[in-house]
């Protein structure tokens, strides 16, 4: 009987997809919850505490998107992810909000009239893809149904005619001078 990376490959793909399993509950199920609670106590200090784990981890998601097929190669790589995903929660760390009032919150101020620019761009793009393709939207919808086994004159479901375009972000953009002004609330 051969040992060696015949052997332990299926071993390191179980553990791997037990690491990747438990990221769910520990970066998105718990705060989820968390977020909800926040949420239905109206709680502002909960509430911005979660908007900013939520900053945070959707970066995080964003950049892991393009780096996880290499990083995942590294030893280690899933329990560090999954320390990271903890330490962005913990109250007594602060991770995420360390992330966002040190590089998040400068670097999108910074860049924030080019990524208001790219989200129009890309807003404008969404609208003008779901208005050319609302026929296919709507059988995709009636076949839905069917598989569901409801009605979609049940839902009530008056689709609009014009596509609504998303709101801008309103306000003046801000600077990197504003950002002192506002340190004490993070």
């Amino acid at each position: 009987m051969q040992r060696g990376w015949v052997t332990v490959a299926p071993l390191a793909t179980w553990f791997q997809h037990c690491y990747s399993c438990s990221m769910l509950p520990v970066g998105v199920v718990l705060p989820v919850y968390s977020t909800f609670r926040a949420i239905e106590r109206n709680n502002e200090r909960e509430q911005k505490k979660w908007l900013i784990y939520w900053t945070a981890y959707g970066s995080f998601t964003l950049v892991e998107t393009f780096s996880d097929k290499l990083l995942s190669w590294f030893p280690y790589y899933y329990h560090f992810k999954f320390a990271f995903l903890i330490w962005l929660q913990l109250p007594s760390t602060e991770g995420a909000k360390q992330i966002y009032k040190n590089h998040l919150r400068p670097n999108l101020l910074k860049h924030q009239s080019r990524v208001d620019q790219l989200m129009g761009f890309a807003s404008a793009g969404m609208a003008r893809f779901i208005s050319a393709h609302q026929k296919e939207f709507r059988i995709f919808r009636a076949v839905l149904m069917r598989i569901l086994g409801s009605d979609p004159n049940v839902s009530g479901g008056t689709e609009p005619t014009e596509p609504r375009e998303l709101p801008a972000i309103d306000g003046p953009a801000r600077t990197i001078a504003d950002q002192e002004s506002d340190d004490e609330d993070y």
